[in-house]
């Protein structure tokens, strides 16, 4: 490729996207680590969309009006480094950009949500940035249908690689954006033929423009180095009324010895070729040295949006005071003080009227005083809206119609609707709750420990939550699902035994700012245990004594859900035989863990026998169990160490021994 014929062609341009790929050589070499090659190859596309369309302004990162860029191809991380370091964001000084991927940078390897601003998500597991970006857009929709374009009109841009399109998650992803229409969204696709291994068709055949334009997407096939066409697609992009791929031909690692292979893909640290590349460019300076002709251009690209942030600003002042205040709670993220008294009000009447309901029931009884409460809740479910029982009456559906709709149709997407949920959490102004089978953790995985390591509290409400479910047998009855939840590093697994435990884990969810939560609900119904009202909410301890031992207590059922009805029932029997025995409901193990040590001592003492009562693996459970007893304490288990089967719920748990007479029968055993 003559490079000299590209540069010649539109100068300013060229010594613009030369800075990002000479910053991306220095930074990768000087870490001896990284991708260099994607952000070699897209730094034409990237210059024209910030300094042509992107609305930004460096210096006010959290407009909540700005367009959102979002990098999917993670691994080519040093292209937004570049253009937030070349813009002029505060944070991404020179020496983060030197200190790239080293301890306590924020130049991460992958760009992290919460580490550096203008970092929109976190990306690098492929297909997650391109399926995150649908819920940005779906959020600036249901926004602006709320509070009006003035407020609330922007575009969502996303940079997607090889690896994203082949990703399944991607496929859910571009389907369901298809069928919502959404037209502010525009995906430019790194078309540059290499992966890893090779070329892309070792792999794959597909027709990349044709599966776009199936899904109702309108689609271009550009060159990636002519920034005239590149401006031009993104121009007849935003006009088309639809979501938009732009499919960029580009060369990985462009004017390197590498280039156009995939020894591009990776770090490029050779310093001869790492010269030679630099030489092409017609750039001769030093390591991570800028010219300060191309270093005010970049300042200036990040400062053009000060006026129409200006004027957003004052749009939003001088909008009705009702609506300028909705709009900063909404994006503020704090809730509303009646949120409190609504679920007092619930458990108060529960107390009275001591429902026997399944807990997802009680979760849809929940939601019916809480979305009204709560604008900002947009729910939906993978296809299962009736098991799941997700939508209330006040919702209404989000569909290109009616952008006012709070309830999404997600189709069978669990990993696209878990992907949309972090996107529409991170846009700001929403919160996202979607619903699936408990089993169908598995398909929602990848988003599911993203929002996780990203610290944004989605709801994942998550039914039919063991082998409970019955017939449907154990392809659909989780087992180990509750116990690979828990070992997610910051995710709060709610099982909650009965109504009132399910309303109060609805609200701590809510409080969380920080944390996702995994709502585990029963299909099976459960008698309610509590008939005594108490303001205070329990759930929120992790766990609590739900019935004192009568006489000297010997044993200490533990349990969470629908077994916790089951230790109830062998507590009563074991109390008949003169052994006092305390029921623990224990709803949530995270909660109850950042406790004080002093609260977990007087809910579980030493001395007495431990029996926890769960229908899924054991795992997770020692740490109650023996805790600071040690291996010889007398403790057991009443649960699974097995895959379920088909049949009705009452004849699963006879079969499997989760009864209240197995579990009296160990106790007994144990004592």
């Amino acid at each position: 490729m003559d490079l000299k014929a590209l540069a010649a062609q539109n100068p300013d341009h060229w010594r613009k996207a030369a800075a990002i790929r000479a910053l991306t050589l220095d930074a990768v070499a000087a870490a001896n680590s990284g991708h260099s090659g994607m952000a070699m190859g897209m730094a034409d596309v990237a210059t024209v969309l910030f300094e042509k369309h992107l609305k930004f302004y460096a210096a006010e990162p959290n407009w909540p009006d700005r367009d959102r860029f979002i990098l999917s191809a993670g691994h080519g991380s040093m292209l937004i480094y570049s253009l937030l370091h070349l813009t002029g964001y505060e944070d991404m000084t020179l020496d983060q950009v030197k200190n790239f991927r080293q301890w306590g940078a924020i130049t991460a390897g992958h760009p992290e949500y919460g580490h550096a601003m203008g970092v929109e998500t976190t990306t690098g597991p492929l297909g997650q940035g391109i399926a995150n970006s649908v819920g940005f857009a779906i959020a600036e929709e249901s926004l602006r249908a709320r509070f009006g374009k003035p407020l609330q009109n922007h575009y969502t841009y996303v940079i997607a690689g090889d690896g994203c399109l082949m990703e399944g998650v991607s496929q859910e992803a571009i389907g369901l954006a298809g069928r919502q229409e959404l037209s502010k969204l525009i995906v430019l696709w790194d078309d540059n033929n290499i992966t890893i291994d090779g070329t892309v068709d070792i792999a794959d055949r597909t027709d990349q423009l044709m599966r776009f334009k199936a899904s109702g997407w309108h689609v271009q096939d550009i060159d990636g180095h002519d920034p005239a066409a590149i401006n031009a697609a993104l121009i007849a992009a935003q006009n088309s009324g639809k979501p938009s791929m732009i499919a960029c031909k580009t060369h990985i690692a462009l004017g390197h010895a590498a280039q156009d292979t995939s020894k591009g893909h990776g770090a490029l640290t050779d310093p001869d070729q790492l010269k030679a590349a630099k030489a092409a460019y017609g750039w001769d300076y030093g390591a991570f040295e800028i010219p300060s002709d191309v270093a005010d251009a970049w300042k200036a690209i990040g400062a053009r949006g000060a006026d129409e942030y200006a004027a957003w600003a004052d749009r939003l002042a001088n909008s009705a005071k009702s609506k300028r205040v909705k709009f900063e709670d909404a994006f503020s993220g704090e809730l509303p003080k009646k949120l409190t008294n609504t679920i007092r009000n619930m458990k108060r009447d529960l107390a009275e009227s001591m429902p026997k309901v399944a807990t997802r029931k009680a979760s849809e009884n929940a939601l019916v005083a809480i979305n009204p409460v709560l604008p900002t809740t947009m729910g939906g479910s993978a296809d299962l809206t009736g098991s799941n029982n997700t939508k209330t009456p006040d919702m209404g559906v989000f569909t290109p119609e009616d952008r006012s709709g709070r309830y999404i149709h997600f189709g069978i997407r669990e990993h696209g609707m878990a992907a949309a949920m972090n996107g529409m959490m991170l846009h700001g102004g929403i919160r996202p709750y979607g619903g699936t089978f408990m089993c169908f953790t598995d398909y929602a995985r990848g988003s599911m420990r993203l929002s996780a390591l990203m610290g944004i509290p989605v709801v994942y409400v998550m039914t039919h939550d063991s082998i409970g479910l019955g017939e449907d047998g154990p392809t659909h009855q989780p087992v180990e699902h509750l116990a690979l939840n828990r070992a997610t590093p910051n995710t709060l697994v709610f099982r909650p035994a009965d109504s009132a435990e399910t309303a109060e884990a609805w609200e701590v969810a809510l409080q969380q700012t920080n944390t996702p939560s995994v709502m585990a609900l029963s299909r099976q119904s459960v008698p309610a245990l509590r008939d005594t009202y108490k303001g205070a909410n329990l759930v929120s301890q992790g766990a609590y004594v739900l019935a004192e031992s009568e006489g000297k207590r010997q044993v200490i059922l533990m349990a969470t859900g629908t077994e916790v009805s089951v230790a109830m029932e062998a507590r009563e029997k074991l109390q008949a035989q003169g052994i006092g025995t305390r029921v623990v409901s224990m709803p949530c193990m995270e909660l109850f863990a950042a406790q004080p040590e002093a609260y977990r001592r007087k809910v579980l003492p030493s001395g007495a026998v431990r029996i926890a009562v769960e229908a899924g693996v054991r795992q997770g459970w020692d740490q109650w169990l023996l805790g600071e007893r040690g291996r010889d304490a007398k403790a057991g288990f009443i649960g699974m160490n097995s895959f379920g089967a088909s049949a009705p719920a009452e004849r699963l748990y006879e079969e499997f021994g989760i009864t209240a007479d197995a579990t009296a029968a160990l106790a007994q055993e144990l004592l």
